[in-house]
């Protein structure tokens, strides 16, 4: 009975650390803006749309998942053998979660990405790279947001 609690333990904190994982990753959506972005001037730009490419946008790796494999490997491993076996069991264990937590992690954050390379009006050829949440087409016209900060943002 006290494996099975230990088990049922280690399962919920796993997937309450994958939940914390999926909520912690920032978007990178042309439409969905961070609180510091908020009532932040940003400078307008207008232009049409020369290329669109499909990319990837790397997940995040921030090391939750990896404690969270860890974790639960260790505790998994500690259920192997005895006495020493279980220290060694909860030892490998623990390694293996984490490696195989972090792999997780950036997997499961991982964003289909869009590059759109645009020329402003201005004649400047610019190319932002953003999630894949909106579609753009050779010839749309667009707005290019610019924040003081560097970052950008296609929007039609």
């Amino acid at each position: 009975m006290r494996h099975r609690t230990r088990a049922f333990t280690a399962t919920l904190l796993l997937v309450s650390m994958m939940g914390m994982l999926t909520s912690c990753a920032s978007s990178r959506s042309g439409q969905v803006y961070s609180r510091d972005q908020a009532r932040q001037e940003m400078r307008v730009h207008y232009g049409t749309v020369k290329e669109v490419r499909m990319v990837q946008i790397e997940g995040t790796q921030s090391g939750i998942g990896t404690v969270a494999g860890g974790v639960l490997g260790g505790v998994l491993g500690s259920f192997v053998g005895g006495g020493r076996g279980r220290v060694i069991g909860a030892t490998v264990g623990a390694l293996g979660g984490a490696a195989g937590g972090a792999v997780t992690e950036s997997a499961v954050t991982k964003k289909d990405g869009v590059e759109v390379t645009v020329e402003l009006d201005s004649g400047e050829i610019v190319t932002v790279v953003q999630e894949a949440d909106m579609q753009f087409y050779t010839g749309d016209r667009i707005r290019l947001l610019r924040a003081n900060d560097g970052t950008a943002r296609v929007l039609h």
